[in-house]
């Protein structure tokens, strides 16, 4: 297994490149779409889904490629990694997704500190983001359980798919959640509406955990994993 500093690196490398590809996609988009929002979303929604497949199929064999607290926590819920790597990746993939976001914002010639000032809150927000996270944790968790090879595919079109059933366009994930407060552009949420996505986050995630522990035991999922690579039938 690679080490704890390697792993942790992926994770800031990982949060970071999707951090660039949601803000950088959303500035693009804003700027080509001539005022169409639809457009623009969908512009956001394939580039954000595309760069998940991408960072996770390059950067899982290394930590994992949570690239997201939500994720973190669960796992660290089901005892599959540790608090104490569960804290340091947290720190990782805020960072990354900061670095990520001002990256975006040099490539675009913006200011790179910014404060947004999109306003997303509201009962029904705050359901879709733990709708959101649910289904993310969900999708994760339940794919490993039969086709682990599966999972960077299935979090890519579940994140496209997510982008548009809801109202939040699915942030789904802490560190993002974060760290586009500090991008005032069509990606951003103003950071007083931060607390209440990242709780619903936490809501939907442990949720998540909850139902996986009744229909995807951590047991199944490695006996499932060591079937398939043994080429046996499951």
């Amino acid at each position: 297994m690679p080490g704890l500093g390697q792993r942790a690196f992926a994770e800031s490398l990982g949060t970071a490149f999707l951090l660039a590809a949601v803000v950088g996609s959303g500035i693009m988009a804003q700027k080509l779409a001539g005022g169409n929002v639809a457009l623009a979303l969908l512009c956001n929604t394939i580039a954000t889904g595309a760069i998940l497949v991408v960072l996770i199929l390059m950067l899982a064999p290394i930590s994992g490629a949570h690239f997201n607290p939500a994720v973190t926590l669960a796992l660290a819920l089901r005892g599959e990694t540790s608090w104490t790597d569960a804290a340091i990746y947290l720190v990782a993939q805020l960072a990354g997704g900061i670095a990520g976001v001002e990256i975006a914002h040099l490539m675009f010639e913006l200011p790179i500190l910014q404060r947004s000032l999109t306003e997303r809150a509201g009962a029904g927000q705050w359901l879709a983001e733990a709708v959101a996270t649910f289904g993310l944790l969900s999708t994760i968790l339940g794919v490993r359980y039969r086709t682990p090879a599966a999972v960077p595919y299935a979090v890519g079109l579940y994140i496209t798919s997510a982008y548009w059933f809801t109202s939040s366009t699915s942030f789904a994930n802490p560190a993002v959640t974060i760290a586009r407060a500090l991008s005032d552009t069509f990606a951003g949420i103003a950071p007083r509406d931060v607390p209440g996505f990242i709780a619903a986050q936490f809501v939907g995630a442990v949720l998540a955990v909850v139902l996986a522990r009744w229909l995807w035991s951590r047991a199944s999922v490695k006996a499932n994993a060591a079937q398939i690579a043994s080429g046996k039938p499951a």
